[in-house]
């Protein structure tokens, strides 16, 4: 396959095991990023803002922005992007903890491209 038949479009994976260590400075945090949104309207900032309050997992997810990681990427634009966030237990140690074979995924999961809430993407 040569370059001009090669797709532009490239779906980066990325998985973190994050540990929280002070779930009351995540979720402050995330309560002034909701807060500073200007584009949020006020129904969905008052659920965000108990969501927030209620789950530091879900805290956490309006703090990271996918954006982050790649707006000053050379070269690149922001096509699409999804994300979620979960509890897990985490035992690094445990022979079935294995984070490739979760990344690798398998011929069912090479779908659209939603791998969580895209909500947050403008």
């Amino acid at each position: 396959m040569n370059t001009e038949e090669t797709s532009r479009y490239v779906r980066l994976r990325v998985e973190l095991v994050l540990e929280i260590d002070d779930a009351d400075a995540v979720t402050e945090a995330a309560l002034r990023r909701v807060a500073e949104d200007s584009e949020m309207p006020e129904s969905e900032r008052t659920h965000a803002e108990s969501t927030v309050r209620e789950d530091a997992a879900e805290a956490l997810a309006y703090l990271v922005d996918p954006f982050d990681l790649v707006g000053d990427v050379p070269g690149v634009e922001l096509q699409q992007a999804s994300w979620s966030s979960e509890p897990v237990a985490h035992d690094p140690d445990a022979p079935d903890w294995d984070v490739d074979d979760e990344l690798d995924g398998d011929a069912d999961d090479q779908g659209d491209g939603d791998y969580g809430d895209d909500s947050r993407i403008g």
